[in-house]
């Protein structure tokens, strides 16, 4: 099992970046090591000064498959739930400016917390239109809709499956909207879809 990451998928999001609109999906790896599951705490690690959240749609593949048509692409998951991309902003700034890889930055352990429960797509409306959100201690800090999406779910499997076999279990998390921002020792996060909450931590 992989871990497929889509970034900057949302104009407000590229905005607070401060960087540009890309042409096609732009995608990284997380190793299944950085899978935090069943709510478990997450423990802030000693590398970062800067821990942020990105709360994301999450896609789980549920064939295998390669080379997939945008037309069939739909077929390949049938479920959808919400984590957590969570990101060393001050390694990736360091990283970036050097020109380097930063997946220092992205890829360690416990970087990716994920619901404990996903929802069937034949539970789901209208794909295009998913309201996903973040509370922190209550307070909401981050909401999106899968309508901002500037690559749709059978976009990003189309163009990702043309360099990577996808296979059954793979996770692709599918960007994050605008206000991204730091976790504190505390904290207390609930990530939801509608109203029904998916995922809850706490930051220790």
């Amino acid at each position: 099992m992989k871990i497929i990451c889509i970034g900057l998928n949302y104009r407000g999001h590229i905005v607070e970046m401060e960087s540009s609109v890309p042409d096609v999906p732009v995608f990284f790896l997380k190793p299944d090591t950085a899978i935090l599951r069943e709510n478990r705490p997450l423990f802030y690690p000693d590398f970062t000064n800067r821990l942020e959240y990105e709360t994301e749609l999450v896609l789980r593949i549920s064939r295998l498959g390669r080379s997939i048509s945008p037309k069939f692409a739909s077929r390949y998951f049938t479920e959808i739930g919400i984590g957590l991309d969570m990101t060393a902003r001050d390694l990736q700034k360091a990283h970036r400016s050097k020109g380097l890889p930063w997946e220092v930055a992205k890829s360690f352990d416990n970087a990716a917390p994920l619901s404990r429960e996903f929802i069937p797509v034949s539970e789901i409306s209208d794909l295009k239109n998913i309201e996903f959100g973040l509370d922190i201690n209550g307070t909401t800090v981050q909401h999106g809709n899968s309508a901002d999406m500037i690559f749709g779910f059978d976009e990003i499997i189309s163009y990702v499956s043309k360099f990577i076999t996808l296979k059954i279990g793979d996770l692709i998390f599918t960007g994050t909207p605008p206000g991204v921002g730091p976790v504190h020792v505390g904290d207390k996060l609930r990530a939801y879809i509608g109203n029904k909450t998916l995922l809850e931590l706490e930051v220790k």
